[in-house]
């Protein structure tokens, strides 16, 4: 297949004039007239190594060798125009995705924080969680979610299958939280990890393992919110 035949099919494809086309080569730093295209499509010259890989990019040839090659060469070759089409809707998948996105091979440092960590069963009890001097201090980095105030090791399975006994969750102080949110609450001198929720016109501490009742929450015994979970 000759360049030129392709060049014109995928300018009409675009749904671009030569004119346009050179418009648009023109704006990208590579400047031309229409009368160059036309010569481009029939043959009679060629473009240079810039004009041409800022072609493919205006006419959106991503395969370059097998749109010249009329599918013979190249990445998606032996596939039939379905193939290649649904091979580079999955491209484009993966780029929107941003999974898979090219990085700076200079990356930014992350500064580390140091933050507080504490135990729930050795503050069970005590009442003084948050106030006491039950914790160490620990060095975190990106891994920890940003707006994270202090850290809380889980100890048991009641909040089994989301948080597991030894796990770490990371948890940002606030004195509310809305009813479904997870949090960290001290209550009749325990501190729990637990969802908030509603039962029956009262407020309770859920827990996610069915092997465990909710805590109701009476009005004789103040509950204090102690920060919202932002481990997900």
């Amino acid at each position: 297949m000759r360049i030129g035949e392709v060049l014109a099919a995928r300018r009409r494809a675009c749904g671009l004039s030569q004119v346009e086309l050179a418009q648009r080569l023109t704006e990208l730093g590579c400047e031309v007239s229409n009368q160059a295209v036309s010569k481009w499509e029939k043959d009679m010259t060629q473009p240079n190594a810039r004009q041409f890989l800022t072609l493919c990019e205006v006419l959106e040839i991503a395969d370059v060798r097998g749109e010249f090659s009329g599918g013979r060469a190249g990445l998606l070759s032996g596939l039939n125009p379905e193939g290649r089409r649904l091979a580079q809707e999955y491209i484009q998948l993966l780029r929107e995705s941003g999974r898979f996105a090219l990085r700076s091979p200079v990356q930014e440092v992350v500064p580390l924080r140091r933050l507080p960590l504490y135990s729930l069963a050795v503050s069970a009890g005590t009442g003084q969680f948050l106030d006491g001097e039950d914790y160490e201090m620990v060095e975190v980095g990106a891994e920890v979610p940003e707006g994270s105030n202090f850290g809380v090791r889980v100890s048991g399975d009641s909040m089994e299958p989301r948080f597991h006994s030894g796990q770490t969750v990371w948890v940002r102080q606030q004195r509310s939280l809305m009813t479904g949110e997870f949090g960290i609450f001290l209550y009749d001198g325990n501190a729990y990890l637990k969802q908030l929720v509603a039962r029956d016109g009262r407020v309770a501490l859920h827990s996610l393992n069915p092997r465990y009742d909710d805590i109701l929450i009476s009005d004789a015994l103040p509950l204090r919110v102690l920060g919202k979970v932002l481990t997900a």
